[in-house]
């Protein structure tokens, strides 16, 4: 069971000694990787792909969105590794496409957020079809109450691999907050993306879906290159957005909290709250994006009228890492 902040090279931590243990001249699934969502199944397989290519394993990614007869194709070559969403798995179990009988080695990514997005039946179901004998690995940014049940279900004797709660937001983050009036936000934000320069490549996050379409429509307006992704896209347009992002043709990512877990881009290097995330862990996640792989990056974040309560939260755990910082458009006034 292992507990770390994003960006702390858990996909490496089970994909090693996955490259080792399974046996390359067996064409089975001897590996099963569960994720919560299709981009986060993508990037996890490509980083395994990476780790096994020497050693000559097959891994399939299984996800909705994208045809299953491609996916059958796949698995009929014969996957040592499978990654997937936990509807696909199971939907490649019903028709027999998918066998897990001799998986040695089973791991579920992100599960809080597995949890909360209620995957917790679909992941019993899955389990269920694999050997008693296998190794069984959780990961997670956090460990709620009711992942203790989980645990106890599936973990016989499990090593408890625990970063300290005090270093869950990330150190070589600049953290920044500005007070801003709801109407003036977007003044706000075009003050600081010239500051930091048009082709800082940064993520922009939204509440809501339709937030992330009216923001991106607003700053096209205005000349700058912005995509949107939330979970409204279709696959094939989330999958063309996040190629322009991580090929730099893009450099403006507005999103929803889709995009606040998982994503390693090392090169972003600026974090926008437009609107102030709604806890805690869900702060940690979003800025969570930049500052990777040691890298210097910047968390900015917007506090209006209604984000007292969030925002006293937020500087009682974070203390004076966490700095106030004044827009031009109030100081001209």
């Amino acid at each position: 069971m292992g507990r770390a902040r994003t960006g702390t090279g858990k996909t490496a931590a089970f994909g090693i000694p996955m490259a080792h243990i399974i046996d390359p001249a067996q064409a089975t699934t001897q590996a099963i990787v569960l994720a919560p969502t299709r981009e986060l199944a993508m990037q996890v397989s490509g980083e395994l792909q990476r780790l096994c290519e020497f050693r000559g394993l097959r891994v399939a990614t299984l996800y909705g969105g994208q045809s299953i007869q491609t996916q059958i194709e796949d698995l009929r070559q014969g996957a040592h590794i499978v990654v997937g969403t936990p509807g696909r798995v199971l939907d490649h179990l019903a028709r027999r496409t998918l066998l897990l009988n001799g998986v040695r080695l089973a791991v579920v990514d992100e599960v809080d957020r597995m949890l909360d997005d209620g995957f917790i039946d679909d992941i019993e179901r899955i389990l269920r079809r694999t050997p008693s004998t296998r190794q069984t690995a959780f990961f997670s940014a956090t460990i709620p109450g009711f992942i203790q049940h989980l645990v106890r279900r599936h973990l016989a004797n499990p090593v408890w691999v625990h970063i300290p709660e005090d270093e869950d937001i990330e150190l070589n983050v600049e953290q920044v907050y500005y007070e801003v009036a709801e109407r003036d936000r977007l003044e706000g934000l075009e003050e600081l993306l010239e500051r930091n320069g048009r082709g800082t490549q940064t993520i922009i996050f939204r509440r809501t879906q339709i937030g992330v379409d009216r923001l991106v429509s607003r700053l096209l307006r205005r000349g700058y290159r912005a995509r949107g992704i939330h979970g409204g896209m279709s696959q094939g347009q989330r999958n063309g957005v996040m190629h322009d992002f991580r090929s730099g043709k893009l450099n403006l990512l507005v999103a929803t909290n889709l995009a606040s877990r998982g994503l390693d881009i090392p090169s972003i290097s600026h974090v926008i709250n437009f609107d102030m995330p709604e806890n805690i862990e869900e702060y940690v996640h979003r800025i969570g994006r930049t500052g990777r792989m040691g890298r210097g990056g910047t968390a900015i974040t917007f506090a209006s009228e209604w984000d007292c309560d969030l925002l006293d939260d937020l500087r009682a755990r974070i203390g004076d890492d966490l700095k106030r910082e004044t827009l031009d458009i109030y100081r001209r006034m």
